[in-house]
């Protein structure tokens, strides 16, 4: 009988291991499955004031995946990086684009899209149009029977739910495969017959403990919650972000989001932007949602990321690519990662080294945008300290 071969050997799987094909899936998303534009709107892009490379930080050192001490060009060939985006007190200090990724080109954003998707539940919530502590099924009642149905809309913002999918053991890294598998045909293995849609994917899911209970890093609940908002708001998701989020921060360009075979986005992941337009959207969330003289997001909610986790859920987890044995250093909150720093800081993390770092005590924002392979036989450069790092040379 023929073994289950190692994901690294699957052509499926070729993302993960193979940094010229990652390069490609982050940087042409269009090219591989149909999208739906999220509208920059009609008003004149807003400035982002300084030069390129202002900041001082090529001066800097930082630490390698393996404790070295690395220059930033270093380090950024060592992240695999395709843009860095640095802004101090709203002022562009360091721009910089790599293996020929351009700055009017979107890029993939991986995961972090997850947190853009909770800032927008959040302001829904705020203005009472959502409620976090209804059960999914009040909004999407053809999830009922399954782990997302069963849960409350707080237990999907803070990965609450314990599930498997078509009754087999759950496996993170099969199950990212599969959810890839759902999105994309030429994706699949040899043979395949599973779910075509996203909403056939969830609608596989069965509950192996209470919402609630733990802290699992799931798409699924991300897109779950992507359907609630969907009924909540009567629009796409793409509709959506435009309307409360994009159109309002003076983007120079659309964003979009990839679509599976129903025509839903693909919430936990199938977003793409510029790095400049990112940076914006950080901007404004350091400033308390504001831009200039509008609010975009209610202050309330910009201000409270770092805090207010529910009772419902785990207030400190482990960032899902750490050993083991690593100390549980982050919170999550509203599908933001907060590192407990000094400095109130939070940010979006994607799976290739995708980050939009917001820190208001070090008046900072990062944007980087990365192929990183994903194999464990790859360190991953810590970028976390590294923003930190920058952010306390810039205040100096």
């Amino acid at each position: 009988m023929t073994g289950t071969p190692p994901l690294a050997d699957l052509f499926w799987a070729r993302g993960y291991t193979d940094p010229d094909w990652a390069r490609w899936h982050t940087t042409s998303g269009r090219e591989l499955l149909p999208s739906r534009r999220v509208w920059r709107g009609p008003g004149v892009p807003s400035p982002l004031p300084g030069g390129p490379r202002d900041g001082g930080l090529d001066a800097l050192t930082f630490d390698g995946a393996h404790g070295q001490r690395l220059t930033l060009p270093e380090l950024l060939a060592e992240a695999e990086t395709d843009a860095l985006l640095v802004l101090h007190r709203g002022r562009l200090v360091h721009e910089q684009y790599l293996h020929g990724f351009q700055p009017r080109a979107p890029h993939f954003n991986a995961s972090a899209a997850k947190s853009y998707l909770g800032l927008v539940a959040a302001v829904l919530a705020h203005e009472g149009r959502l409620d976090r502590g209804a059960r999914v099924t009040t909004y999407v009642p053809e999830l009922a029977g399954t782990a997302f149905g069963e849960a409350r809309v707080d237990h999907l913002l803070h990965m609450g739910t314990r599930m498997s999918y078509a009754g087999r053991p759950y496996d993170k890294a099969l199950e990212a495969q599969r959810y890839f598998a759902v999105l994309a045909p030429r994706l699949r293995p040899y043979g395949y017959t599973g779910p075509a849609t996203i909403r056939e994917h969830l609608a596989t899911a069965r509950a192996t403990g209470d919402p609630g209970g733990g802290f699992r890093y799931e798409n699924g609940n991300v897109e779950a919650l992507a359907e609630v908002l969907r009924r909540v708001s009567g629009t796409t998701t793409s509709a959506l972000l435009s309307e409360m989020i994009w159109s309002r921060i003076g983007a120079e360009e659309d964003a979009y989001y990839l679509l599976d075979a129903d025509g839903n986005e693909a919430a936990s992941g199938g977003f793409s932007s510029t790095a400049r337009d990112l940076a914006r959207f950080g901007e404004m969330i350091r400033l308390g949602g504001a831009l200039g003289d509008r609010q975009i997001v209610p202050e309330a909610v910009a201000s409270t990321i770092v805090s207010g986790v529910p009772d419902c859920c785990p207030r400190r987890v482990r960032f899902p690519a750490a050993p083991a044995d690593a100390p549980a250093t982050l919170s999550y909150h509203d599908l933001w990662w907060i590192p407990n720093d000094p400095y109130g800081s939070f940010l979006a993390s994607g799976i290739h080294g995708q980050r939009l770092f917001v820190s208001p005590g070090l008046d900072l924002v990062v944007v980087h945008y990365a192929s990183q392979v994903v194999s464990p036989a790859v360190s991953q450069p810590p970028l976390l300290q590294a923003f930190l790092r920058m952010g306390t040379h810039l205040r100096g």
